[in-house]
């Protein structure tokens, strides 16, 4: 069976036979993507993450299928009804649609129609009527009127009942009506009566049809969801016409009494049966497309924003603005450990501008300040410009950081074990400076739903949604790489091969032990065996280590290859990173091995030259139009600098300070025709907007990014 299943995802993928059976086997032996996609390449030949996760994805699935079938072939059995030519059907069907077909005759129903006339002794009249050769058809049905059957009227009902259930569980004719349906759907929606008020953000869909086909999924997820809150009543319906007049060149013979009752029995089948069916069938796909679409939607923006550039290990001042309740400050040392938290009232009611300029220049200078970080939500714009506008004794960069979920954090269970003895609002602050010194660390402490990227995020499927942004963390975390003497144990977590229990042991073992010293020591840890170690040691880094090789992503099993290359070299290892020379006089193919080859030591010779460094790109410096606060400031046709904070399918939203992000439509992108915005724009991307449209009433602002480069 796993032959089978490799042959589907060779086919399907356009992979070689040999390289998915070894992601297979890997993955089997508790091998990770990233460990797999890193380390393995030799095996894989040279498989990119993307490509071993749908590897595993489908695998997966196909083993649910599997899972399916052997239930199917049991239910089956049990009947009695198990032939040799049905189970081999079953077993090589590897199309879920196809398999429940096969399956639906044999399937345990409820009493239907068509089972009480069987149970009436109709399905010899069923079959005669079938067949369509019978001209007289009341005559022979009248030989069925006894016992429960009291008249013809009866009788041929029932027939039609039976023939009707055959029909609709006729393979060749299911597919038939799914090809209309996939051709000719139409999905509609139209207002539940009496809730025009309640659904008003709904208007746009009080009476609407679009083809199903061209039904982007941002809309067609807006549609269920005002189903789900009983706003809309949506249906899906195809050309039923057509359908119907290729059911019957499928199934009428002539134009005897017989063909005219199983044409009634098919234009019964489609309408009771058959339609129904294959709507809920055809509801689901869209919707499982929808999906489909804004969780990739989702990942691309939750990767780009955990990859977000970091400002680094500098002493940050955080602030979480407000009005009323004041603005509260904290000072973190270059490791983002609080060091210091009070409250400053520089705006409105209390307007202690100067008392609050004294304090922070006080501690800018205390605690030998670099950076401030600014939260995003109430008051952030006049924060801002409060900050700006004091004077330092030093360089001081001043960031504007997203706030989304950092009122989630800062109620957490984790927030409330980093900082017992300090309330929501200290938490929160040091949440926004972490994310300017490190989004990635920070952010993974938040549930992803939570941080203000997604699109439709709580109307996809849940499990799918979770299994697709665990990956995505998963990824960015191996890819950046963790220093294992200071990341929190939730950022362990993520490394490939730890996971909750072993990222707390290493946390503990660190606490007891001191700082490691070499990759070696991780095989101290408790419950961190060979296989934990292998899957995870090439992710973690440690500075100053004794073995400069530690600081990198040269897995452990690589370093006596690399010592060699040293040796070979007259050298030091810390020489060959240091010196581009000797690493140039390096013959690769002098170390191919069983085990190592051409892939691998190329990312030995890569890794040298830029051992344990940051992929993410350096952070700049981005400032707001001033004089624009609200809304109220805007006026069409005015050109402001703004950042990106959320890609959709439909366009990019655009913050340019005035607390409510504007809309630039796919459309107003740029001067060609977009079919992805991820192709033109990436998250936090600094960019000129022209403001197009204010309305005010709504609170909506359309922006454009073609015209404000005219």
């Amino acid at each position: 069976m796993i032959t089978q299943i490799v042959a589907i995802i060779t086919n399907e993928l356009k992979l070689q036979a040999k390289h998915v059976t070894q992601v297979v086997n890997l993955l089997g032996e508790g091998a990770t993507v990233p460990f797999i996609s890193r380390y393995r390449k030799e095996m894989t030949g040279s498989m990119d993450e993307m490509k071993v996760a749908d590897v595993k994805e489908r695998f997966e699935k196909l083993q649910e299928l599997q899972k399916r079938k052997e239930t199917i072939l049991k239910t089956i059995e049990e009947q009695g009804n198990l032939s040799a030519d049905l189970k081999a059907q079953i077993e090589n069907t590897f199309s879920s649609t196809e398999l429940e077909d096969i399956y639906l005759p044999y399937k345990p129903k409820r009493k239907t129609r068509a089972v009480k006339a069987k149970e009436k002794g109709l399905e010899p009249l069923a079959k005669i009527l079938m067949k369509q050769y019978e001209r007289d058809v009341d005559s022979k049905a009248a030989q069925f009127v006894k016992g429960d059957v009291s008249d013809i009227d009866e009788a041929l009902q029932g027939a039609r009942d039976i023939i009707a259930e055959w029909i609709s569980e006729n393979g060749t004719v299911r597919d038939i009506v799914r090809s209309g349906y996939g051709r000719d759907a139409v999905v509609s929606s139209k207002l539940v009566k009496g809730k025009d008020v309640e659904g008003a953000k709904y208007s746009d869909y009080f009476e609407f049809s679009e083809a199903l086909k061209k039904c982007p999924s941002h809309r067609l997820l807006a549609i269920r969801r005002g189903e789900k809150e009983g706003i809309l009543k949506v249906s899906i319906t195809p050309d039923v016409e057509r359908i119907q007049e290729r059911l019957d060149r499928f199934y009428v013979k002539g134009n005897t009494e017989a063909s005219n009752q199983v044409q009634l029995a098919i234009t019964d089948a489609c309408k009771r049966l058959l339609f129904p069916s294959i709507e809920t069938e055809f509801s689901n796909l869209s919707k499982q497309k929808a999906d489909e679409e804004a969780i990739d939607v989702f990942a691309k923006n939750l990767r780009q924003l955990l990859l977000s550039s970091p400002l680094g290990q500098k002493r940050v001042l955080a602030i979480d603005p407000g009005f009323k309740s004041g603005c509260k400050v904290v000072c973190l040392d270059a490791q983002g450990n609080l060091q210091h938290n009070e409250n400053i009232y520089p705006h409105p009611p209390q307007r202690e501008t100067k008392v609050a300029a004294k304090k922070i220049s006080s501690m800018v200078d205390a605690y030998k300040i670099e950076a401030v970080a600014i939260g995003n939500g109430t008051a952030s714009r006049e924060t801002e410009s409060f900050i700006r506008n004091l004077k330092y004794n030093r360089d001081i960069q001043v960031f504007v950081v997203s706030e989304d979920g950092a009122s989630v954090y800062s109620a957490s269970k984790v927030a409330r074990d980093e900082f017992p003895q300090y309330d929501v609002t200290v938490r929160g602050a040091v949440s926004i400076g972490r994310r300017l010194m490190d989004p990635l660390a920070e952010l993974v402490k938040i549930d992803p739903k939570s941080i203000g990227v997604g699109q439709y995020q709580h109307d996809v499927d849940q499990n799918a949604l979770k299994s697709s942004l665990d990956g995505v963390v998963e990824s960015c975390v191996n890819k950046v790489g963790v220093d294992l003497n200071t990341s929190s144990m939730h950022l362990l977590t993520y490394v490939s091969g730890l996971g909750p229990q072993l990222a707390k042991n290493i946390v503990e073992f660190r606490k007891e032990n001191g700082a490691f010293t070499s990759r070696a020591q991780l095989k101290k840890v408790p419950r961190l065996g060979a296989k934990a170690f292998e899957q995870a040691a090439g992710f973690l880094r440690i500075t100053d280590a004794k073995n400069p090789l530690d600081n990198s992503a040269v897995h452990p099993e690589s370093y006596a290859t690399v010592q060699q290359m040293a040796k070979d070299n007259n050298c030091a290892v810390a020489e060959l990173i240091s010196d581009a020379e000797k690493r140039k006089s390096i013959k690769l193919n002098d170390y191919i091995s069983d085990t190592i080859g051409l892939p691998t030591l190329k990312d030995i010779i890569d890794e040298l030259e830029k051992p344990g460094r940051d992929p993410r790109q350096i952070i700049k410096v981005f400032e707001f139009e001033k004089g624009i606060f609200s809304i109220d400031d805007l006026y069409e046709g005015m050109t402001l600098p703004g950042i990106v904070t959320n890609i959709t399918k439909f366009g990019a939203f655009v913050d340019i300070g005035v607390k409510q992000d504007g809309l630039v439509h796919i459309s107003q992108m740029a001067d060609r025709f977009i079919s992805d915005p991820n192709d033109v724009v990436h998250l936090h991307q600094h960019v000129k907007v022209k403001v197009t449209e204010v309305d005010k009433s709504r609170k909506r602002i359309q922006l454009s990014m073609k015209e404000a480069d005219v």
